[in-house]
């Protein structure tokens, strides 16, 4: 079964480094990048743009946007959403990129804004303009440095009122906040989610879960079952921070088996435009 992976990692960061070296065994390279793939039938990947000026500085506010991935040797079906760092992107360097992105990034509660704050305002009119997705950090944040009041998934509501020309997907289905957030993509036609980084860690660890675990389970299938819609469903794994395998294996659980084309290629490869 061909894989777009829609979330992954493909930065210079510090802790994203220290993840994969100690916990969950990827190898944080082109190189290692290329294996998982292979091994994994990885026909595309959408990288999450991000960028730091010194070690463990993520999130860093001076950091100049639109952020990247600044790792050697990036693969040719790897796309990037550029991602936003509303203290100081340059609008017309991320409208010259837009043309060729998969989609813009927006680092909910790693930055301290409401995704409804007008300093966003004129990147979503270039979402428009380029019919390009903006993925929006919903949930926990790899950083005690965010702030959880401004990545709550039900600030995406009022955000998909604003801009019905925009669709946004909500990362990670808003975890710890599930519910909210497949209610959110209930709700709004122009909203989607992505079940990347719900387990992150040792693959061991992940695995466990996946056999042994169902408050964990039922947590994401309860969601699920009342968004009730796979095609608003798009597989990622936050690649370093989990190893592909078993996050694949994690996501089939949770997944009926009829749905498989569509989450784990299909969706991302029509929002992502794959050939």
């Amino acid at each position: 079964m061909k894989i777009i992976d829609a979330h992954i990692h493909f930065s210079n960061i510090g802790v994203f480094a220290d993840t994969a070296e100690i916990y969950s065994g990827a190898k944080y390279s082109a190189k290692g990048l290329l294996a998982e793939c292979a091994d994994n039938d990885i026909a595309g990947l959408v990288a999450m743009g991000l960028s730091e000026n010194s070690r463990y500085g993520f999130p860093d506010n001076e950091t100049n946007g639109p952020m990247g991935c600044d790792l050697p040797g990036a693969p040719p079906f790897m796309k990037i959403c550029w991602g936003i760092n509303p203290h100081r992107t340059d609008l017309k360097k991320l409208e010259a990129l837009l043309p060729d992105a998969a989609g813009i990034k927006i680092y909910a509660g790693y930055y301290h804004f409401n995704v409804c704050d007008p300093v966003y305002d004129p990147v979503y009119k270039l979402a428009a303009k380029y019919n390009k997705p903006v993925v929006i950090h919903t949930g926990d944040t790899f950083s005690e440095r965010g702030l959880l009041e401004y990545s709550h998934p039900l600030h995406v509501d009022r955000l998909a009122y604003n801009y019905r020309d925009v669709r946004f997907i909500i990362a990670h289905i808003g975890t710890p906040w599930v519910m909210d957030a497949c209610e959110v993509v209930y709700k709004n036609r122009n909203v989607y989610t992505d079940i990347s980084g719900l387990l992150t860690g040792e693959p061991a660890g992940i695995e466990k879960v996946t056999e042994s675990e169902p408050l964990i389970l039922n947590l994401y299938r309860q969601g699920l079952t009342y968004l009730d819609s796979y095609k608003k469903v798009l597989f990622g794994t936050d690649w370093p921070l989990a190893a592909m395998k078993p996050y694949i294996g994690f996501c089939k659980t949770l997944i009926p088996e009829e749905h498989w084309p569509e989450v784990f290629y299909g969706n991302a490869a029509a929002l992502f435009e794959f050939n």
